[in-house]
């Protein structure tokens, strides 16, 4: 695995050296576009606007418009030179509960390793934080953007999971949700019965990206000059309020039927 980032955690006067590395991957099939008339790749270029000719990477730098046609030139050393510290440090600001963080915050898990050296200050933050059942919240600099993020234990690692700020998530102020309306409670129940029903231990491995391998599968097969067929599925209706009842019905026993196969 390649880092991604070289700093430190911070706590208290404890600095542990860590490397950062990305713990998720893009499940995203990757599409080239082509010419629709003969299959050429097509190209994303660097244009200037100015004179129309194609700018190498290494000829472009960054610009902040502060004002209409007029820029500041930003550089590697400049963004550090901001905060080098929080360039650096994944400062710890406080510990709190982990589940008084909401799900909807979480964005980017990364592996936290210690650097050489740094294996005895690694495992005391990891131990302290199982045994007071908390995690760490801290800030820091990562592709010149500051980030909020908490440190949790799993099994021997240490993660850091990047947190979204409150700002960033957009209020649904415009969405037509229904309020609290009175439920039967026969209708209640029933739900809760299936709610039981398929209640079962949460084991990641569990879960497919079936819809990927599908698409996998067509492509294999176009490649072998094959025709494909598209499966033809019933459409589910939304169910009508009158039906509901029928259907948590309908869903029970279906459930019930399967248990009973397996």
């Amino acid at each position: 695995m390649r880092s991604v980032w070289r700093g430190a955690i911070s706590f208290g006067l404890i600095h542990i050296p860590v490397r950062l590395y990305a713990a998720s991957r893009d499940r995203e099939l990757k599409f080239r576009m082509l010419h629709k008339k003969d299959f050429s790749e097509i190209r994303y270029a660097r244009i200037c606007k100015e004179d129309g000719k194609e700018i190498p990477w290494e000829d472009i730098v960054k610009g902040y418009e502060y004002k209409e046609g007029d820029f500041v030139i930003l550089s590697e050393e400049d963004f550090e030179k901001a905060d080098l510290k929080k360039t650096k440090t994944i400062e710890v600001i406080n510990f709190t509960e982990e589940d008084q963080i909401d799900p909807l915050y979480y964005e980017v898990p990364y592996y936290l390793e210690p650097e050489k050296g740094a294996a005895n200050a690694y495992i005391l933050l990891r131990e302290a934080l199982k045994k007071s059942k908390k995690v760490a919240v801290g800030n820091y600099v990562f592709r010149h953007h500051e980030h909020i993020g908490v440190i949790r234990p799993h099994e021997n690692l240490l993660i850091l999971n990047q947190l979204r700020y409150d700002d960033d998530l957009i209020k649904p102020t415009d969405l037509n949700i229904p309020t609290r309306e009175s439920i039967p409670k026969n209708e209640i129940s029933m739900a809760l019965q299936f709610i039981d029903q398929l209640t079962k231990s949460f084991h990641p491995k569990d879960y497919k990206d079936t819809y990927t391998h599908k698409i996998k599968e067509l492509i294999k097969q176009k490649a072998k000059g094959h025709k494909t067929h598209v499966k033809k599925e019933k459409v589910v209706k939304s169910p009508k309020v009158q039906n509901i009842m029928s259907l948590l019905k309908a869903s029970l026993e279906k459930t019930s039927k399967k248990k009973r196969a397996a």
